[in-house]
């Protein structure tokens, strides 16, 4: 089974759907993610703001940021492996992933 691990800038709260507007993307992922849960699936966001020690601990994170700065967030682990960066996974990649569907989340633009 694979794990995902999100590593979020800093945001104002765990999800980043707090605030006047909300990012699409973000609501998008937040779907995914409860969807991805409910079907047995390891996925976890580490907030920058919450969380740091957690960037820091995390080897292959610390050592991207180290070299690449934080330009380089939201990045994402697949089983231990940097998958993306600058951005968060799209509905599909999640999807081919975990062999979990999520054809049902909207594709923001």
């Amino acid at each position: 089974m694979k794990t995902i691990e999100i590593f979020d800038p800093a945001m104002c709260c765990s999800t980043g759907l707090c605030g006047p507007t909300i990012n699409p993307k973000l609501m998008r992922l937040a779907a995914s993610i409860e969807t991805l849960k409910r079907n047995g699936i390891t996925i976890t966001r580490h907030n920058l703001s919450t969380e740091p020690q957690d960037f820091v601990s995390n080897t292959i994170v610390n050592n991207y940021l180290q070299e690449h700065g934080a330009k380089a967030l939201p990045i994402t682990l697949l089983d231990g492996e940097i998958a993306v960066t600058k951005d968060y996974p799209t509905t599909k990649q999640l999807s081919e992933w975990t062999g979990i569907p999520l054809d049902f989340v909207p594709v923001s633009k």
